[in-house]
């Protein structure tokens, strides 16, 4: 990575963590805040990650660990709820980046797409229906809704994205770091049983 890249990827890092912005967006306010054109090296997301967790060993040590716990309880809460789904958690929390300002998203892998809004219906609950790119190139829905979490004391963004049952074939690939982007429940309890690692 050359020193400018270094410069955005540290810069990004601190916008990730200070404001829980998605990667993508954390960059091109840190080539802005930087003063730097469009045509600045921009570090991959590996190596803004890798900034992210250094960030947050050097400045949100005693906090954000408790924090990603909480979230990562939550999103075991949920993924019980929907496990007719086989839901399975990505982003932030999955990785071990998040604090208290990130949101938690589950990708559902359903037979009919309508089927995890109908529960939703009948549980009550609210829910806001967007998009999101797919795996396979098109657009995909996104239910997103607002859920408490007592241990933080706050309401917390739920996102869940809603994909066919043949996406799952391959989803769980691991990326050149040997990590993969997803993890199933069982996997999500291994970390949390698991003391004392960010990730």
């Amino acid at each position: 990575m050359n020193d400018v890249s270094t410069e955005i990827a540290h810069t990004a890092a601190r916008i990730v963590v200070e404001e829980g912005l998605e990667y993508g967006q954390a960059k091109r306010r840190a080539v802005k805040q930087l003063g730097l054109g469009t045509r600045a090296p921009l570090p991959d997301n590996a190596q803004l990650e890798e900034a992210v967790f250094e960030y947050l060993s050097v400045f949100c040590a005693n906090t954000q660990p408790a924090e990603l716990r909480a979230l990562r309880e939550l999103a075991a809460v949920w993924m019980t709820r929907l496990a007719e789904f086989r839901p399975h958690l990505t982003g932030a929390v999955w990785r071990g980046t998040a604090t208290r300002l990130n949101d938690i998203h589950l990708q559902l892998y359903c037979d009919d797409s309508k089927s995890a809004e109908i529960l939703l219906l009948d549980k009550g609950m609210d829910y806001d229906v967007g998009s999101v790119p797919g795996p396979r190139g098109g657009e995909v829905d996104r239910l997103s809704l607002t859920v408490p979490c007592e241990a933080l004391g706050e309401p917390i963004g739920l996102h869940l994205t809603i994909l066919d049952t043949d996406d799952l074939r391959g989803a769980l690939k691991p990326d050149a770091r040997g990590r993969t982007e997803r993890g199933d429940l069982t996997a999500l309890r291994r970390l949390l049983d698991t003391p004392g690692t960010l990730d």
